[in-house]
């Protein structure tokens, strides 16, 4: 049979809370086999394969790993898709609209149902990727969530004036997420220290870019971030995998005790520190300190990155495959712990967790995060996106004589698909 995934079903907004669905022979990561009811966006129950019934849709998940839905926490939604570009990349409103779209739909494809994108402020553009960004998010309800994070060049002296105004300013037209990179400025400190100001105004976390090189630097941040009750992520700290092992476990053990969560990008660059070849942050070293470590994609297919596949799955293979994680630690960077530093609620495959789900063709979770190529998401109780990977080997003597796998098959086919 061929490898078929059911259409995603077509709801307005106002059915999408109320919609049903019924998710049947799931394994999930415990090896069970199982059947999942939702409703209400939320996971109603779950029971062995076969045990429940429901007069409502039917998704046949048969050969599907079952799991949390990842969430991308460190997007740059506004600079994406633009390394082919001939020339600088639109800057007007529409054209970064389409890019902001263009991008969290791919990143849903992959399976994240919730993404955090930064969005520069300022300088020639001003508000307007901000407002285009935002005027994305609205676009998207119903598929995916979207935050923004408000990013200012300067925020320090004369110059940067207008920097924090503008800053107060995109807070106010719904920017979620106080953003920035202290190490371009020239007060570093001082920049930080304003950050952690508006954010306690506006009751907003913070979510900031810094390489992380300087241990005396991290450690002021996170004394004076601390205090803040809405969070504060820092990343993506390649600099600490350059520090002695001494001197980076310190530093880890005070960001640990500021309850300051880091974001590293096993797949790359981002633009945001105006920087290319940052080596990947000691998530081990972290870890082992007690810090919250999360995984992004970072750069997708921009000019620090210009082949990103802005992939949780990809993110989570690099942990497992370059920096010594497991493969449910290495998940969870991309899952749980990213949704956590998102302070988004928790999602587990029970009855009363919300219904953000992904399922993946295979088994086990090493296998999935080997090769990652059918899913089905879900977002909200409801299919959102599927994508569909056939694998076809030639009829040869070899392949019949072994029995190699398939996923579909075409009748009288002699060729492979």
């Amino acid at each position: 049979m061929p490898d078929s995934q059911p259409q995603p079903p077509h709801h307005d907004g106002a059915a999408e809370d109320t919609a049903s669905l019924l998710l049947c022979g799931a394994t999930l990561v415990d090896g069970r086999t199982v059947d999942v009811r939702l409703g209400r966006g939320r996971i109603e129950a779950v029971g062995t394969a076969g045990s429940l019934t429901a007069h409502t849709a039917r998704v046949d998940l048969n050969g599907y790993l079952l799991l949390p839905a990842p969430a991308e926490p460190h997007a740059h939604s506004d600079t994406a898709l633009t390394a082919d570009c001939d020339g600088p990349a639109g800057q007007e409103p529409q054209d970064v609209q389409r890019r902001t779209t263009e991008a969290a739909l791919l990143q849903l494809g992959h399976g994240a149902t919730a993404l955090r994108s930064h969005v520069r402020i300022g300088d020639v553009q001003g508000l307007g990727a901000m407002e285009a960004a935002l005027q994305s998010r609205r676009s998207l309800r119903g598929l995916t969530d979207l935050t923004t994070v408000a990013v200012p060049r300067l925020l320090t002296g004369v110059a940067g004036a207008d920097g924090l105004a503008m800053l107060r300013d995109a807070l106010k037209m719904g920017a979620s997420v106080v953003g920035g990179c202290p190490d371009l400025d020239p007060d570093p400190t001082g920049y930080v220290e304003a950050v952690l100001e508006v954010a306690a105004e506006h009751g907003c976390p913070v979510d900031l870019h810094t390489d992380g090189a300087d241990p005396a630097r991290l450690a002021r941040l996170a004394a004076m971030a601390g205090g803040l009750r809405s969070g504060v992520t820092v990343g993506p700290c390649g600099g600490l995998g350059r520090m002695p092992a001494q001197v980076a476990a310190r530093t880890a053990e005070a960001l640990a005790a500021a309850d300051v969560s880091v974001l590293c990008l096993p797949q790359g660059d981002c633009g945001g520190l105006e920087r290319r070849g940052s080596s990947v942050a000691p998530v081990r070293l972290l870890r082992a300190a007690g810090v919250r470590v999360a995984a992004g994609s970072g750069a997708l297919r921009d000019v620090a990155n210009p082949v990103g596949r802005g992939d949780p799955l990809e993110a989570a293979y690099l942990l497992a495959a370059q920096h010594g994680l497991n493969a449910d630690e290495a998940y969870a960077a991309v899952s749980s712990v990213a949704r956590g530093a998102l302070g988004l609620p928790e999602v587990r495959v029970e009855a009363g967790f919300p219904a953000e789900l992904l399922a993946v063709r295979g088994t086990r979770l090493s296998g999935v995060l080997s090769l990652a190529y059918s899913r089905i998401v879900v977002h909200r109780g409801r299919v959102v996106a599927r994508t569909s990977a056939v694998r076809e080997y030639c009829d040869s003597a070899v392949a019949v004589a072994l029995d190699l796998p398939r996923q579909g098959r075409v009748k009288g086919a002699g060729g492979s698909a």
